[in-house]
């Protein structure tokens, strides 16, 4: 049961994990504008929105690719946003909330698709030594 062949998902779960993609994304964005706005708050609401969405999409599917794909996303969105473009503008400032969004949002994102509760099989508990 455990040692099955590996097989691509679905159309729909397919299609499932890119808009949690699309999602994580747009958190992250979001976030990047919120955290400086309103320092210590602003900061802890995008990580709050990041770690929400996280497990919620975990819990929703059922599976590791439920977090793992809006993180994926975030993380996207995030590295994307700290790059400056020729004319100087930039999104991140060099302090330390930007530090703490971009490490603490790894961090998050880590955490979620690590906790996240996996399938189980569905047969007779089976334990080692019997």
């Amino acid at each position: 049961m455990l040692a099955q062949p590996l097989r691509p998902p679905s159309f729909g779960r397919a299609l499932l994990y890119v808009g949690l993609f699309v999602l994580g994304a747009v958190i992250g964005a979001a976030g990047a504008l919120v955290q400086p706005a309103w320092f210590p708050g602003g900061l802890l609401l995008a990580l709050a929105a990041e770690a929400g969405l996280c497990v919620g999409a975990g819990r929703a599917v059922g599976r590791r690719g439920g977090s793992v794909a809006p993180a994926a996303g975030w993380a996207l969105a995030v590295v994307l946003l700290t790059t400056s473009r020729p004319e100087g503008d930039f999104v991140f400032a060099a302090g330390s909330g930007s530090y703490l969004f971009l490490l603490g949002g790894i961090a998050v994102a880590v955490m979620c698709a690590t906790l996240t509760p996996v399938r189980q099989p569905d047969d007779d508990p089976v334990r080692l030594g019997k």
